[in-house]
């Protein structure tokens, strides 16, 4: 399989989003949830957006994808209203990033075409780090999944101890966990793993390249073309 990796605003590709958004929403339906707050769509319509999609070559169809939404004064982020109730914290813990120009990667999903390639939780996650310096930010929040939380650790996520149970909260639903993480050296990378550095600094100095990912299901070959809008 051949898919296509690309980087865009979703004000600049109304399609493209649309192709983001009811993937992700049919994603969720499998684990029978309904209500996220990522899943808002106010967010399209902002210029301080950017969707990382992944795209099937031969076919129309999106095979998996994230979103790195970029608080402002205007925008908050989704882990805020996502955590509010449990800890109130989190709004102080934001506020000490807004003047350091902070976002939030979120939305993150696969179909289970490309299950088991790595492309999710790996591959995005890279994909997500790589492109900070071009959105001019110095730091990244993200709310992890259990299965994530290893792949976002080695890109140098750090778990934010003082919120919830450990940095960890029951959301989206009560039988659910997720833990709330913040890589706060996206450019120098100090605490990522070794490989995964090697991986994110390959596709910031080369954004357009070839990535080879194996799976059960065979190889899967990843065309990057990482051009991001630069922000005003």
């Amino acid at each position: 399989m051949i898919a296509n990796v690309k980087v865009f605003r979703p004000i600049d590709d109304a399609m493209s989003t649309d192709k983001f958004i009811a993937g992700y929403a049919e994603v969720l339906k499998v684990y029978g949830v309904t209500r996220v707050t990522s899943t808002q769509k106010d967010w399209r319509y902002n210029p301080d957006n950017y969707i990382i999609l992944f795209e099937d070559e031969n076919e129309d169809k999106a095979l998996g994808g994230g979103r790195i939404q970029i608080f402002t004064p205007s925008q908050s982020l989704p882990i805020e209203a996502a955590v509010m109730e449990k800890d109130p914290k989190i709004y102080d813990v934001i506020r000490q990033f807004k003047h350091h120009e902070t976002a939030e990667f979120c939305g993150l999903w696969n179909s289970k075409e490309v299950a088991g390639h790595g492309i999710g939780s790996i591959f995005l996650g890279q994909v997500s780090v790589a492109i900070c310096p071009m959105l001019n930010l110095k730091s990244l929040f993200a709310l992890c999944s259990p299965p994530s939380l290893k792949n976002a650790r080695n890109a140098g996520f750090e778990v934010i101890r003082s919120l919830g149970n450990n940095g960890t909260f029951y959301y989206p639903k009560e039988n659910l966990l997720a833990t709330a993480t913040i890589i706060k050296d996206p450019i120098e990378l100090e605490y990522a793993d070794p490989k995964y550095r090697e991986g994110i600094l390959s596709l910031r100095n080369n954004p357009e390249q070839v990535h080879h990912a194996n799976g059960p299901k065979g190889d899967l070959v990843l065309n990057c073309r990482i051009k991001v809008v630069p922000r005003k």
